[in-house]
């Protein structure tokens, strides 16, 4: 029986059941919107990645159970993993064989031309920076993150969300959101970070997202690209660790090059099979 491979795999981590996992399906040919939003759904992951060519290259689509993103660094980095993998294993599907050059793959998104490579760290993504402006903080938001106002240090925004600095790692750590009120403001999701408190990350972060079906991202690749700028200008240097401090946690590798951010991390595969429909 034929039918479209299918992948789960743990993001930005080394070990199962850890890091940020997100379903990963390989298309020969397109399929509609509302398919690929329905499989989303299905595999209730935060992000399903569909891969699939078109007009010469690829293309890559990241979905939540509920919406479309722009950008997404785990599912992103959970794609290339697959596709080293069974380009180790002698198994890459005709139509990514052209595509996986090297060691690296470049995709289309909607976030312009991505790149993938094998690297010693796992996978390197090559991403573009979404610098932070100071905003005012909104009304209610503190209240909706269980944040006491007096333990913001800095508040602003980047193309997709609001970043909350906070004092420090604990305050991090102990957050409760009140999603529901979360899902009122009109971003992607509401990143929360402080200086790390371990010898392994410079920082750490939270991030929110309910507004797009995920109350908490475990590892969330593209808030580092806001992260990054952001935490350079504080440590002085390009090149920056940074921990997720969810249920799963993750570590993500960051380094600064102008307008553009490489992100590494490690990933394992959890589980293959075939969508029959």
């Amino acid at each position: 029986m034929s039918g479209v491979p299918l992948f789960l795999v743990d993001a930005f981590t080394s070990a199962p059941f850890r890091g940020n996992p997100a379903a990963v399906c390989l298309l020969p040919e397109v399929r509609s919107t509302e398919w690929m939003q329905q499989v989303a759904a299905e595999m209730n992951q935060a992000e399903t990645a569909f891969l699939y060519p078109d007009a010469g290259q690829l293309r890559l689509r990241w979905l939540t159970p509920t919406v479309e993103v722009d950008l997404c660094g785990h599912a992103t980095l959970a794609t290339a993993h697959v596709v080293r993998e069974l380009a180790n294993q002698g198994e890459l599907p005709e139509f990514l064989r052209p595509h996986w050059n090297q060691g690296c793959l470049e995709v289309q998104s909607r976030s312009g031309v991505l790149t993938a490579e094998s690297a010693a760290q796992g996978i390197r993504l090559d991403f573009p920076a979404t610098p932070i402006s100071v905003e005012e903080i909104p009304a209610g938001l503190p209240e909706a993150l269980s944040l006491d106002p007096g333990r913001i240090r800095f508040f602003g925004k980047s193309a997709f969300d609001y970043l909350v600095e906070v004092e420090s790692a604990a305050v991090v750590r102990g957050l409760r959101p009140d999603f529901q009120a979360l899902a009122r403001y009109a971003v992607r999701g509401v990143i929360v970070t402080a200086v790390g408190d371990a010898a392994d990350h410079d920082f750490l972060s939270r991030f929110f997202a309910p507004a797009a079906g995920v109350n908490e991202d475990p590892v969330t690749g593209s808030a580092h690209c806001a992260l990054a700028p952001f935490w350079a200008v504080r440590f002085g240097r390009e090149t920056l660790f940074g921990f997720q401090a969810s249920q799963r946690g993750g570590h993500v590798r960051m380094e600064l090059r102008g307008e553009r951010v490489r992100l590494s991390g490690q990933a394992i595969t959890v589980s293959r099979g075939t969508l029959l429909v």
